[in-house]
């Protein structure tokens, strides 16, 4: 059974109220905004069975605001990079917001991190939906979006729905910060990766990319679980600052495929990641510092691990790189992903 508790809303300083709510299935519990379709916190036990929040967030609308980080939050209209804001399709082409770097990065300025979200409740979680109208951040046609995140024992599912009426791409993530020492801690450096796939996305020095590449016994291949440390400060990474690379799953996007599993030595959590989605992008918080944290605390660089399952990035103007990221009318995106913990 899963335990609703409606919390006090925010006021938005743009407009109406932010809506916020605890859902408990009594293993772990999540607490969700309407703003952004932001898991705020979410509860899980250590090997103690003691509960505690193991995402970061922050303690106002309008810190979430102000931060630039997409804290908890569902990134679109376009998930990652759209290289120079520009795609086409059939002879129509498309200018998209630009906000990084020269790229559309997750949907523009004002994505759907920053939207406000109708919110309903389900039997076992809590149902979001928004409607992205035609030219929002550029983006052609009106998007209609189902979200849902169930709690099923020891696991909580995101499942999204996206239907157009003009062709559009359309990539969708759940862009939560983990750090399965509990929020608390303020490094990364005790966690554990480990990673099913060994192919990886060779990127260009905006994140764009340029080819894909075998990892295997590369500092890359985390076939076996590797100290998250040993890559994140790797003399490799120094142009990124640390990991944030693209793994590619195989996946069509018919079934769920093990992804892998993040795991914390000293809370004895772990969290393996399920999804139907065919990359999922591997983020160490490498610019997270500066940004609101809890408690009013600043968060700091390499805070947390983003585990992003997506479309691929630029796939809009890459197709043959991986699947079509192109939804006509008519057609449905479909994501789920399942994170057990």
């Amino acid at each position: 059974m899963v335990r609703f508790r409606p919390l006090s809303p925010w006021i938005d300083p743009r407009g109406g109220q932010i809506e916020r709510v605890i859902i408990d299935n009594g293993v772990i519990a999540a607490e969700v905004l309407s703003l952004g379709g932001i898991i705020r916190s979410l509860w899980t036990p250590d090997r103690h069975e003691d509960r505690s929040n193991i995402v970061l967030g922050c303690d106002s609308v309008e810190d979430y605001l102000k931060q630039d980080a997409h804290l908890g939050a569902i990134a679109g209209r376009y998930a990652n990079r759209v290289a120079n804001g520009k795609m086409s399709f059939e002879g129509q082409a498309y200018q998209l917001d630009i906000n990084q770097s020269g790229n559309c990065l997750h949907g523009g300025t004002e994505g759907f991190n920053r939207k406000q979200w109708h919110m309903g409740q389900l039997p076992d979680g809590i149902r979001l939906n928004l409607i992205s109208p035609d030219g929002d951040m550029g983006f052609p046609g009106q998007c209609n979006i189902q979200l849902d995140y169930r709690l099923v024992g020891n696991n909580l599912y995101m499942e999204i729905f996206a239907a157009v009426n003009k062709a559009c791409p359309i990539s969708l993530t759940q862009h939560s910060y983990f750090n399965l020492e509990g929020s608390g801690s303020q490094s990364n450096s005790e966690h554990h990766l480990q990673i099913d796939s060994t192919k990886l996305l060779e990127l260009n020095e905006t994140g764009i990319p340029t080819g894909i590449c075998d990892v295997k016994g590369t500092l890359f291949d985390c076939r076996q679980s590797k100290s998250f440390s040993i890559m994140q400060n790797a003399k490799a990474f120094t142009s990124t600052s640390g990991v944030d690379h693209c793994y590619l799953t195989g996946n069509t996007g018919s079934e769920l495929t093990r992804f892998g599993t993040l795991s914390a030595a000293t809370s004895g959590r772990t969290m393996t990641l399920y999804t139907n989605q065919p990359s999922v992008q591997v983020y160490g918080a490498n610019f997270l510092q500066g940004n609101p944290g809890k408690a009013g605390q600043v968060l700091k660089q390499h805070q947390g691990i983003c585990l992003e399952p997506q479309q691929l990035p630029d796939a809009a103007n890459q197709v043959s790189l991986a699947t079509n990221p192109w939804i006509k009318p008519g057609e449905v995106y479909h994501h789920i992903s399942r994170y057990e913990f």
